[in-house]
C-alpha cells in the first residue's frame, strides 16, 4: 500500500499551503503571482469543489468522510491492480481528506489558487481540489483508453466458422 504515500503527501502539502494562506492573508485578499493568469486569493468555500453549493456543511462533511472510507476500501481491494489506477484513487483520497480536515477545523474549505485568462476566471481552488481533478482525469482516461487483454471482443466471425444464419436455432424458420 505504498501508494498511500501519495495521499499523505497531498494532505501534508494541502494543509501546509492552507495554513500559510490563512496566516498571511486576510479573507478576500489577492496577490498576483504571474500577471492576471495566476493569483493567490484567499476565499473560504462552504460548498463542494469549485464553489458548488447545494446542501449544508454537514452534508459535505459526511459525504467527504464516507467517500474517504470507500476510497480506502477500494485501494485495499485493488492493491494488485495497475499502479496508475491505484495512484488515481490515492490522489482522490488525498484530496478528499485534505478538504475534510478543513471542514472539521473551519466548517468550510480554504481555497487560494486563482486562475484566469483574458478576463475569465476559474473558480478559486486548492491543492486538494487539484489532486481530486487529476485523479479523476487518470480514471476517466483509463476507462476510455485502457483495454485489458481479457476484454477482447470475441464476437468476430472467423473463416471456417458456421454462419450464425445457419445455426440450429434458425432451423425452425425454414419449414
Amino acid at each position: 500500500m505504498r501508494v498511500l504515500i501519495a495521499s499523505v503527501l497531498i494532505v501534508f502539502f494541502d494543509q501546509f499551503t492552507k495554513i500559510q494562506i490563512k496566516d498571511k492573508f486576510y479573507l478576500g485578499e489577492s496577490i498576483s503571482i504571474w500577471g492576471d493568469v495566476l493569483r493567490l486569493t484567499y476565499v473560504e468555500n462552504p460548498g463542494m469543489a469549485f464553489g458548488i453549493a447545494f446542501a449544508g456543511p454537514w452534508f459535505f462533511t459526511t459525504f467527504s468522510f464516507i467517500a474517504s472510507i470507500v476510497l480506502v476500501v477500494f485501494l485495499f481491494k485493488l492493491r494488485e491492480e495497475k499502479f496508475i489506477s491505484r495512484l488515481a484513487l490515492a490522489l482522490i483520497l488525498g484530496g478528499a481528506v485534505g478538504n475534510l480536515i478543513d471542514r472539521f477545523l473551519y466548517g468550510r474549505v480554504i481555497d487560494f489558487l486563482d486562475l484566469g485568462l483574458a478576463g475569465t476566471r476559474w473558480p478559486v481552488f486548492n491543492i486538494a481540489d487539484s489532486a481530486v481533478t487529476v485523479g479523476m482525469i487518470f480514471l476517466i482516461t483509463m476507462i476510455i483508453f485502457d483495454k485489458d487483454e481479457n476484454d477482447k471482443d470475441e464476437a468476430t466471425i472467423r473463416p471456417g466458422d458456421k454462419n450464425p444464419a445457419d445455426s440450429e436455432e434458425r432451423d425452425i424458420w425454414k419449414k
